[in-house]
């Protein structure tokens, strides 16, 4: 259920359009719907502030579908997929308005929402190899109402790319700093920005690089200060992240609005 929907339900309440009853059933049906093989966390977007979002990986193409059908039936307007195989793509697309990127196999149903963060998410990647786990994050960054600008091919073997969108990284809100090989990119921007930035190592790169381990090792070691780490490819995370970040100072703005309609919240004191 979202916020929206249970404000709507609350108000009739209020308002004697729905019993006491009925409004109360309702409730305890909403936190999580048992599928058998999956029980789906209604109330996580209320939680949160985002709802839940699939892991394709593991899962039959039956399953996803089920999965999404229900979430879909209790109002979920955009519902995210990840790791989502072609084959389960095209099972979920012929009954569900389906917008799949097989590139990295995210799958989107429904209409994204409008972008309501604070500013902008810059989503930066070291080579054309980093583009599935970027967009992974690119994407899982716009379902959840963020701008998102795409810097990619921008890596430390030719940094004057990078410097070319300098005025982006300036003002930024939140930038995810994608790359394999040794890592560098993160430090470079982690040094540049003044904003917090999500590094995601990948698997990309050759013998040493270990799948990953090399390029995560590298970042969490970085000396620039204000640089985070996520764990290997996974762009989902620091897309997450990413939008959490950029909604914070909205949330704090809606927390201000509402203390100032509740005059006992405020504090009373004497100026000097």
């Amino acid at each position: 259920m979202e916020h929206t929907k249970l404000t709507e339900l609350l108000n009739k309440v209020a308002q004697g359009e729905v019993s006491v009853e009925k409004a109360a059933l309702e409730l305890k049906t909403e936190p999580f719907e048992d599928l058998g093989f999956a029980k789906l966390d209604h109330h996580r977007k209320i939680r949160q502030g985002a709802a839940e979002v699939i892991y394709g990986a593991g899962k039959t193409p039956e399953q996803i579908l089920k999965i999404t059908e229900a979430f879909r039936k209790k109002g979920d307007n955009a519902v995210l997929i990840t790791r989502m195989s072609q084959e389960a793509a095209d099972l979920v697309g012929a009954s569900l308005p389906l917008r799949y990127d097989a590139l990295s196999r995210t799958g989107i149903v429904g209409e994204l929402p409008e972008k309501d963060g604070n500013g902008k998410v810059v989503i930066a990647t070291g080579g054309t190899s980093d583009l599935p786990v970027a967009e992974e994050a690119a994407l899982t960054a716009e379902v959840l109402g963020n701008e998102v600008v795409r810097i990619y091919d921008v890596g430390v073997a030719g940094i004057h790319r990078l410097l070319a969108y300098s005025e982006d990284l300036m003002s930024a809100q939140v930038i995810v700093v994608v790359a394999g090989m040794e890592g560098a990119l993160a430090s470079v921007v982690g040094g540049l920005a003044d904003c917090p930035v999500i590094a995601v190592p990948t698997s990309v790169g050759y013998g040493a690089s270990f799948g990953g381990l090399s390029a995560l090792l590298s970042m969490l070691n970085s000396c620039a200060s204000g640089v985070s780490v996520v764990n290997i490819d996974n762009g989902f995370g620091a897309g997450y992240m990413a939008s959490m970040i950029n909604h914070v100072s909205m949330k704090n703005a809606e927390n201000l609005k509402k203390s100032m309609h509740h005059p006992e919240h405020h504090m009373h004191g004497h100026i000097c």
